[in-house]
């Protein structure tokens, strides 16, 4: 089941951060079709936020097609956005935990492991290909 954390330093507003967790972990297989959202009480009570955000998250998903809403029972999961190379991801992921250990190991804070991701990304994905030119 997914355990939402909000960054109370984030611009993004309390409730698109829960939709973007949820989405994260469809794309990466930690959720799939079928499984049960947190209900909203219990989010609301553990992140201390009011239940009409989570509300509003959930819906979001609904609207998204990713999510459905059961009266009396709770929100369920129906869509995906695993794509083929899910199964690749394992492998991949433990390339990635191996990196940052050894960049923790290298001194490297939580804020600077992010802008060294971050950058990296923008600027070797972002960048026009061969076939792009």
């Amino acid at each position: 089941m997914i355990e939402f954390v909000l960054d109370g330093r984030s611009r993004v507003a309390t409730y698109m951060q829960l939709v973007l967790q949820v989405k994260q972990a469809l794309r990466v297989g930690l959720a799939r079709p079928g499984d049960q959202l947190p209900k909203v009480r219990e989010v609301a009570r553990t992140l201390a936020i009011n239940p009409n955000t989570v509300l509003k998250a959930y819906r979001e998903l609904e609207l998204e097609g990713l999510a459905e809403g059961r009266p009396g029972v709770g929100t369920f999961l129906v869509g995906t956005l695993a794509g083929p190379s899910l199964v690749n991801q394992a492998e991949l992921r433990e390339e990635l935990v191996a990196w940052l250990r050894k960049a923790e190991a290298a001194g490297l804070a939580r804020e600077d492991i992010a802008a060294l991701i971050d950058t990296t990304l923008r600027a070797t994905l972002d960048r026009p290909g061969p076939a792009d030119r």
